[in-house]
């Protein structure tokens, strides 16, 4: 006599899971938005990631006011609508690098190799910390304007105009955030991301018209000026907040941005899953 077992059929109380072979867009935002969350926690738990989006704005604001405003425009109050939103480029993008630098960290801690197992989209855990530090660009924005303010500085874009300009930044720091996810994902060294991203910055946002007019610069100088992508978003948060104009340049700084998510997201993602 022969015995035959078959599996018992599924009931109420027993979950069935499928597998599937692919995640929808649907799945996709609201996986990334729960690593969001877990970014967001993270932040929580250890408010000094802090520091650099909080205490940056202030002193580079009022250094750089101070320094340079009566030698570029005569005084303080005339250099502000140059300076204010030149910082506010220039800090959100640098807290951008930190992304690249956490990210790195975790990496070696084996957070992600964990992820890598569970049945989440593959671009969740790297957009979810990306959208993470979006708090971040929002709150050196904030601190920005407000030291700004308090200073002085009077937008004659009016709120909707300095609204505008914040969001911009905001879409701009998340989109180049991924150069830096990608140069995470590439070394083995959380300090090696820190000290290559700024070896990029430097010259991407001081040789631009984000603390002095490019007419004060050399031929050449103004030259490479013109071309440089800091210089057109700075030069759109100026209209926006300063003249209340959506001009090109917000169009080119957005362009841009698009450009830059649609290729460093997808490169990001390949080679993050593709590491060892």
């Amino acid at each position: 006599m022969t015995t035959t077992l078959t599996p018992p059929a599924g009931t109420a109380g027993t979950p069935t899971i499928e597998a599937v072979d692919r995640i929808s867009l649907r799945d996709s935002v609201a996986h990334t938005f729960t690593m969001a969350y877990r970014g967001i926690l993270k932040i929580k738990h250890n408010p000094q990631q802090l520091s650099d989006a909080i205490l940056q704005p202030i002193v580079f604001t009022a250094v750089f006011a101070y320094i340079f405003g009566g030698a570029i425009s005569g005084d303080v109050q005339s250099y502000l609508p140059i300076i204010i939103p030149g910082v506010l480029v220039h800090t959100v993008i640098t807290t951008s690098t930190v992304t690249g630098t956490q990210l790195r960290e975790d990496m070696d801690k084996g957070v992600f190799d964990r992820f890598k197992s569970l049945p989440i989209a593959r671009i969740a855990p790297l957009s979810g910390a990306l959208l993470a530090d979006v708090l971040r660009y929002l709150i050196a924005t904030t601190v920005t304007i407000a030291v700004g303010l308090a200073m002085g500085y009077r937008p004659q874009g009016g709120p909707v105009g300095v609204v505008l300009a914040a969001l911009l930044i905001i879409v701009c720091g998340f989109a180049i955030s991924w150069i830096f996810a990608l140069m995470g994902v590439l070394m083995n060294k959380a300090s090696a991301v820190q000290g290559s991203s700024m070896l990029i910055l430097f010259p991407l946002t001081f040789l631009s018209n984000a603390f002095v007019p490019a007419d004060t610069m050399p031929g050449w100088m103004q030259a490479f000026v013109d071309v440089n992508p800091v210089s057109h978003l700075v030069t759109a948060v100026r209209e926006l907040a300063n003249d209340g104009h959506l001009g090109i340049h917000t169009a080119w700084a957005l362009l841009g941005a698009a450009l830059i998510a649609a290729i460093m997201a997808p490169l990001t993602v390949w080679i993050y899953m593709r590491k060892a």
